[in-house]
C-alpha cells in the first residue's frame, strides 16, 4: 500500500501537468491559427480536469502509457488546413520535449542543492521528494512526446505524416484512423509497444539526467 502512495505522490503532478499542457498547447496553437472550436469547448485551459481522460490517466500507473481527451480542432478554419494541421499536431509533442528539458535542468538543480543542506534531514527529505517528482517528470514527458510522435491515427505522428505526404496519400493513409486505436491498444497490452519505443525514452532519460 505504501509503494502504491508513493508512485501516485511522485507520478500524479507530472502526469496531470503533462497531459494538461499537451493539449493546451494543441488548442492554443489551432486558435492561432484561427480555430475557436477548443476555446469554445472550454478546453483552451490549463484546468486538468477539463483534459484528463480517466483510462488513460490510469494507464500511465499500469503499462506507463498514457493520453488525455484529444483537443477539438476544425481545420476548415485555417488558412492552409493541410500545413496548419502538421503545426498543431506537433505542438504536443514538442511541448512535452521541452518540459522534459526544463525537469530534468531543474532536477540537477535540485541534486546540487542537497550538498548545501547536509545536516538539515527535513531540507533533504523535501529536496529528494522534488527531485523525484522531477525525476518522473522527464520520463513522463519523454513518453507522451516519443509516443506521440509515432505514425499511428490518431496519434499526433499520423497528423504530422498528413501534412508531410501527397494530399492523395495523405487521404488514403487517414482511412485506417477508425483502426488505430485498436492497433494502440494491441501493441500496448502485448508489449510490442515497449519494445519499440522504450529503447528511445531510456536513451533520451539517460541523457537528459547524466
Amino acid at each position: 500500500m505504501e509503494t502504491i502512495l508513493l508512485k501516485v505522490l511522485f507520478l500524479a503532478p507530472p502526469i496531470l501537468f503533462a497531459l494538461t499542457l499537451h493539449e493546451f498547447a494543441h488548442g492554443y496553437v489551432a486558435y492561432r491559427f484561427g480555430d475557436p472550436t477548443a476555446r469554445a469547448a472550454g478546453r483552451l485551459t490549463l484546468n486538468p480536469v477539463k483534459h484528463l481522460d480517466p483510462i488513460g490517466t490510469l494507464a500511465f500507473f499500469f503499462i506507463n502509457i498514457g493520453w488525455a481527451r484529444p483537443v477539438p480542432v476544425n481545420p476548415a478554419y485555417f488558412r492552409n488546413p493541410k500545413k496548419d494541421m502538421l503545426w498543431v499536431a506537433l505542438a504536443g509533442p514538442v511541448t512535452n520535449l521541452v518540459l522534459a528539458v526544463i525537469s530534468a535542468i531543474l532536477a540537477k538543480g535540485v541534486a546540487l542543492a542537497t550538498i548545501f543542506f547536509p545536516e538539515n534531514n527535513l531540507i533533504l527529505f523535501n529536496l529528494g521528494v522534488f527531485y523525484e517528482i522531477l525525476k518522473a517528470s522527464v520520463w513522463i514527458n519523454l513518453v507522451l512526446c516519443i509516443f506521440n510522435f509515432l505514425p499511428i491515427p490518431p496519434l499526433d505522428g499520423s497528423r504530422i505524416l498528413t501534412g508531410i505526404l501527397p494530399t492523395e496519400m495523405a487521404r488514403s493513409y487517414l482511412k485506417y484512423e477508425r483502426y488505430g486505436f485498436i492497433l494502440i491498444l494491441l501493441l500496448a497490452f502485448s508489449g510490442l509497444l515497449s519494445k519499440i519505443i522504450l529503447p528511445v525514452i531510456d536513451f533520451a532519460n539517460t541523457l537528459l539526467l547524466t
